[in-house]
C-alpha cells in the first residue's frame, strides 16, 4: 500500500471518528502540510465520500451522509463492540425489529477475522442484556442522533412529551445514553432549566443538530449512575405515597440533593416529598431516606399501610425484647 493510500485511510479514520476538524488539526496529527490535506480529501470525494468543508480560521471537514454507504474503517476493539451491540440490539425493543440488526450483524460477523470472531462469541456468552426488552420502542434513528451529540457535545433540540402530555420544545447539552430499567434515558444539561435533565428516550421526536459544540461539565460515573437511577424511580409504582416533612424545601432539596426532584412546598415549613416502589417494603425503605429528627406524615394507602404498619410493629417488639445471652460451648474432654 502506498504512502499516498495509507495517509489518505488515516485522514478518513479521523473523520469517521469526529463530526468537524480544523485542517491545521488534521494536518498536525497526520504530520503534513494542510495542502496535502487537502489533496488527501479530494482523493476521497473521488472514491464517493461526501466532505463538506469550510473556509476561515473556525473552518475545517466534515464527513457528510453519502447517496450510498462507502466503506467504514474500523478498529479491532470498535468492530467487536459493534457486533456485541447488533447482537444485544436484535433482542430489543428497537421500531427497526431485530431483522435488520441481525442482518448487519451477519454481514459484520462475515468479515471478521477468526480471532475477533471468537472474541465476539465469547463476550456474547457472558453478556446477558435485561431490562429494556419490556419497554417502550425506541427509535434507532434518535438514538443514533443522540449518541452522535453525546460523542462530539453538539447542543440539540427536540421535543418532548412529559408522562402528563405537555410537550415542550427543549435545547440541551448531552452528556450520556444509558439503558435502564425497561428504557433508553438521555442525561443533559438544558439550557432553559440551567441544570441536569434526564429524559426518557422514546419520548423524545424531532431531534435537530445545532452545530454549536460546548465544553461538557465534569461528572463522575457515579454521579451518572445516580442520575439515571433517580429517572428511572420517576417512573409509576404499584405502591405509592406522599411524605410531608416538617422540613422548608430549599433545605430539603439541599439535603436529598437529585433525589429531591418531584418535592414540592406545602405550607409554611413543610416539604411535600412522592415515594413509591414495587412493595410496601421498597416504600418503607424511601422513607427511611427521611433525615434523623425529620417528623413527617405519609398518605401509603391501604392494604401497603396495614402491610407496612405490621413489619414495623414485630421490629420494635423485637428490638425491646433482651437480647438472648451468647451460647456457651460445652468444653471438650
Amino acid at each position: 500500500m502506498s504512502d499516498t493510500t495509507t495517509r489518505a485511510l488515516s485522514l478518513l479514520n479521523l473523520l469517521q471518528t469526529h463530526r468537524h476538524w480544523p485542517g491545521s488539526e488534521l494536518a498536525d496529527r497526520l504530520g503534513v502540510t494542510e495542502r496535502t490535506v487537502r489533496r488527501d480529501v479530494e482523493r476521497l470525494r473521488d472514491l464517493g465520500y461526501r466532505i463538506e468543508s469550510s473556509p476561515g480560521s473556525t473552518g475545517g471537514y466534515r464527513l457528510e451522509a453519502g447517496s450510498a454507504v462507502p466503506p467504514l474503517l474500523l478498529t479491532d476493539e470498535e468492530a467487536v463492540a459493534m457486533a456485541i451491540g447488533l447482537r444485544v440490539a436484535a433482542s430489543q425493543r428497537l421500531i427497526s425489529g431485530p431483522e435488520t440488526t441481525i442482518t448487519a450483524l451477519a454481514k459484520l460477523e462475515q468479515v471478521l477475522p477468526a480471532p475477533l470472531q471468537r472474541r465476539v462469541n465469547a463476550l456474547a456468552e457472558t453478556v446477558q442484556p435485561t431490562g429494556i426488552a419490556a419497554g417502550a420502542p425506541v427509535s434507532t434513528e434518535v438514538l443514533g442522533e443522540l449518541a452522535l451529540a453525546c460523542r462530539d457535545h453538539e447542543r440539540v433540540r427536540f421535543s418532548y412529551g412529559a408522562a402528563s402530555g405537555e410537550v415542550t420544545r427543549r435545547r440541551v447539552e448531552p452528556h450520556a445514553l444509558a439503558p435502564a430499567d425497561r428504557h433508553w434515558y438521555l442525561l443533559c444539561w438544558d439550557l432553559e432549566r440551567d441544570d441536569w435533565r434526564t429524559f426518557r428516550v422514546d419520548r423524545l421526536s424531532g431531534v435537530e443538530h445545532t452545530r454549536v459544540l460546548f465544553e461538557p461539565k465534569p461528572l463522575t460515573p457515579e454521579q451518572v449512575e445516580e442520575f439515571i437511577l433517580v429517572a428511572r424511580s420517576w417512573a409509576r409504582q404499584p405502591v405509592e405515597a406522599d411524605a410531608v416533612m416538617e422540613l422548608p424545601l430549599d433545605v430539603m432539596r439541599e439535603m436529598f440533593g437529585q433525589w429531591g426532584q418531584g418535592a414540592t412546598d406545602a405550607g409554611p415549613g413543610l416539604t411535600r416529598w412522592p415515594v413509591g416502589g414495587a412493595d410496601f417494603r421498597e416504600t418503607m425503605y424511601g422513607l427511611t431516606w427521611i433525615p434523623a429528627g425529620v417528623e413527617y406524615t405519609t398518605d401509603l394507602a391501604s392494604p401497603a399501610r396495614e402491610e407496612l404498619q405490621e413489619v414495623l410493629e414485630r421490629m420494635l417488639r423485637a428490638l425491646a425484647a433482651p437480647p438472648p445471652a451468647p451460647a456457651t460451648s460445652t468444653p471438650s474432654r
